[in-house]
């Protein structure tokens, strides 16, 4: 999620119902580093809260002094353990840190010595399916003080394709005594409730189940308080669309969010007849203008 939840779009899915977000994955060598584009990724607002920073790195002492930097921005420190791209675990940080369950330890004990708040990892269940060490991994993490584990039930070698094993949260959850999150193919509400009732976890986590669909965490809200929920018209697409342009614009100037909403815009286009065309006709704009008017004519 890299370059996608960033404020706006925390800000909307705050305001469907989503009751904790993070920021994007922050180096914790930037920030150690004095880095102002590291520190901006931490920008929030008092309607952004509670915020977990989502931190990542390999080596202890530098998520240590990471974690002391982080802890004014945000009211819960998460340590991501499960990120499977190229750029990430090729610095040793990410889902590469699975293949050393002695350097998670070292990690898990600074970070906890370095910090009083609500302090959390990410995990998926291993490096490859034959050497799968998540409960390890859990062990490991909640023997040295992690307040909740939130799991992606597939191995870095898998990354996003096929689909993830909630038995495997299930199991977590039967092996450790702190909270457990879970991850992994929640599109609709309906795999929100179906995660909980299925794997007994404490809470989920929806990432790209969230990409253009604000509203799955209003529905999910709905469906497990017993109600119907109904999904977006085409004027709450276009007026949640529209205010993610604003927000945007307002954060990074209207050129930036013009080319940044591009993608946004295609995720939240998705599934609607006309859609490619849509698609098409957007990745091409440059201007909000043009690009407000193209939305309307389609959401409408």
């Amino acid at each position: 999620m890299a370059g996608i939840t960033n404020l706006p779009m925390r800000l909307l899915a705050r305001e469907q119902g989503a009751s904790l977000c993070f920021t994007e994955m922050v180096s914790v060598n930037g920030l150690v580093r004095e880095g102002t584009k590291t520190f901006s990724l931490m920008k929030s607002s008092p309607l952004d809260r509670p915020l977990g920073v989502q931190l990542f790195g390999d080596d202890p002492d530098l998520l240590a002094e990471g974690a002391r930097l982080a802890g004014e921005f945000g009211e819960l420190l998460d340590i991501n353990m499960g990120c499977p791209v190229r750029k990430v675990v090729g610095s040793g940080a990410g889902s590469a840190l699975l293949q050393s369950p002695e350097k998670v330890r070292a990690i898990v004990r600074a970070v906890r010595r370095a910090t009083g708040l609500p302090f959390t990892v990410k995990i998926r269940t291993g490096w490859t399916a034959e050497s799968a060490n998540y409960l390890e991994i859990g062990r490991i993490a909640a023997d040295e003080g992690v307040d909740a584990i939130t799991l992606h039930p597939r191995t870095r070698s898998q990354m996003f394709e096929g689909r993830s094993d909630w038995g495997q949260i299930r199991e977590l959850k039967e092996h450790l005594s702190i909270p457990i999150l879970g991850s992994g193919d929640l599109f609709t509400a309906a795999d929100v409730v179906a995660m909980l009732a299925e794997t007994g976890c404490d809470g989920v986590m929806i990432a790209r189940g969230a990409l253009g669909n604000p509203w799955i965490f209003r529905e999910a809200l709905a469906l497990r308080s017993g109600k119907e929920s109904h999904p977006p018209t085409p004027a709450e697409r276009l007026d949640v669309a529209g205010r993610h342009l604003s927000l945007f614009a307002v954060e990074a100037g209207e050129r930036v969010a013009v080319r940044e909403m591009r993608k946004h815009l295609c995720w939240y286009a998705h599934g609607l007849p006309g859609a490619a065309q849509f698609r098409g006709r957007v990745n091409k704009i440059d201007s909000r203008a043009e690009l407000e008017e193209v939305m309307a004519e389609f959401f409408r």
